[in-house]
């Protein structure tokens, strides 16, 4: 080695204030000159060597993206909302497979048996996926991160929506793909979809009082007790009231005063981890 580095740049190589150019050439020198390396450790404060350490193992330790939540940050959903996103619980493959099992049983066994003018077991199955999944994304049940959740400093409602337009989105939309799959029934294959949005705000605002396990477990069977009246009051070969146009407009109504009621109920959700499964 002709030169070496000196004192003062050391130190302030040390203390990461030396500028460019000067610190580009300190630390191709340090690399090979062991003299130098050993003249800046003295010259080193160990705290700040052990916060350093503790930054690097903090960055290596940190999760990284998947590809899910890649994409929804480069369409420019916040970080934190696209780790919310993609960490909802429901939103995982077991569930999302077993969801296109049932889908594609029940498509196969409307389209075989096809005793009636309409789909009747597809649309009356079809909304309570939407509903299922709304009620295992948030709340002790399956979600393993509850107890983080329910101390961020995020508004309860907030977390609840986020989770509800999540899996909204992936249930509507295989429901949507199912619904294709039943081209010879017209427009009556997607009679589900207003049924769907009534139930699942209609769970959304008793959550708020009855608690995330208990809501959606009477609406479900709410939706079961009323199919099987309009059956029995439709005969063999009637339209079930639910997917008649009238039904249809009350789901409309149902789906809409339910949103009123779960926006001004709100403020509850802060105080869903009282609640017990």
């Amino acid at each position: 080695m002709t030169w070496h580095v000196d004192d003062d740049d050391l130190r302030a190589y040390g203390r990461g204030e030396l500028a460019s150019p000067a610190l580009w050439s300190a630390d191709t020198h340090l690399t090979a000159c062991a003299p130098c390396r050993e003249r800046l450790a003295g010259f080193t404060d160990p705290a700040a060597v052990d916060l350093g350490w503790a930054r690097l193992d903090a960055e290596l330790d940190a999760p990284r993206r998947g590809p899910v939540e890649s994409l929804l940050v480069r369409l420019g959903v916040p970080d934190h909302v696209a780790r919310l996103l993609t960490a909802t619980p429901v939103l995982r493959r077991s569930w999302l497979g077993a969801v296109v099992c049932v889908l594609l049983t029940t498509v196969l066994a409307t389209d075989t048996v096809r005793a009636g003018a309409e789909p009747t077991l597809f649309l009356a199955l079809a909304p309570l996926l939407p509903l299922v999944g709304v009620a295992l994304s948030f709340g002790p049940a399956l979600d393993p991160a509850h107890e983080m959740a329910v101390v961020a400093p995020m508004h309860g409602f907030r977390l609840l929506m986020i989770r509800t337009v999540a899996v909204l989105a992936t249930a509507i939309g295989l429901d949507l793909l199912a619904t294709l799959a039943l081209p010879s029934f017209g427009l009556i294959a997607l009679a589900w979809l207003l049924p769907a949005l009534a139930l699942t705000a209609t769970a959304l605002a008793l959550t708020s009082r009855l608690g995330p396990v208990l809501a959606p477990v009477l609406t479900g069977g709410g939706w079961l007790t009323l199919l099987v009246v309009a059956q029995v009051k439709a005969g063999a070969a009637g339209t079930l009231a639910p997917f008649s146009a009238a039904g249809q407009g009350v789901a409309a109504a149902v789906t809409a005063l339910a949103c009123g009621l779960l926006f001004l109920a709100r403020d509850r959700f802060d105080r869903l981890q009282t609640f017990s499964v």
